[in-house]
């Protein structure tokens, strides 16, 4: 197992659904490598548990240096949640945190301001929708 992504500043924005029981789906935008699709076995914590939510990276930069450490990254990305909360830990101010294994159990954590991210309403589910059962239908069979 290894660390491939700790500089969550490539990462510009994306979303997550946690709509499914123990599943996660969504897509996020990588400088370098466009849009990756998601398919995540297990919940989402706290007050983002069976929600969706969108983010907005307040610090990301389109920097060409990206691929030197994103040229391996699948995508998709299929694997296991490890923590996706708003409040990860007690002892910090609660702030947007993603963290998953890949099925090759590369280990990628993303860490953003607090107000980067907002839980999506009903209505705004609605512009997400066909993109997560998209992803569900696909990607879903292929976790392990």
């Amino acid at each position: 197992m290894a660390q491939k992504f700790g500089n969550f500043r490539w990462v510009k924005e994306g979303y997550l659904d946690n709509r499914t029981d123990g599943l996660v789906v969504g897509q996020m935008l990588f400088a370098g490598l466009g849009l990756v699709d998601f398919c995540l076995a297990g919940q989402c914590t706290g007050e983002i548990r069976g929600q969706a939510f969108r983010f907005r990276n307040s610090k990301f930069l389109d920097d060409a240096r990206a691929m030197d450490s994103l040229a391996d990254m699948d995508n998709p990305q299929i694997g296991k949640v490890s923590l996706i909360s708003f409040d990860p830990h007690p002892l910090l101010p609660p702030h947007p945190y993603i963290e998953w294994f890949s099925q090759h159990e590369d280990h990628y954590r993303l860490e953003l301001e607090p107000d980067d991210a907002h839980i999506l309403s009903v209505d705004d589910c609605s512009d997400i929708e066909e993109i997560s059962q998209s992803i569900r239908s696909r990607l879903h069979p292929q976790i392990r």
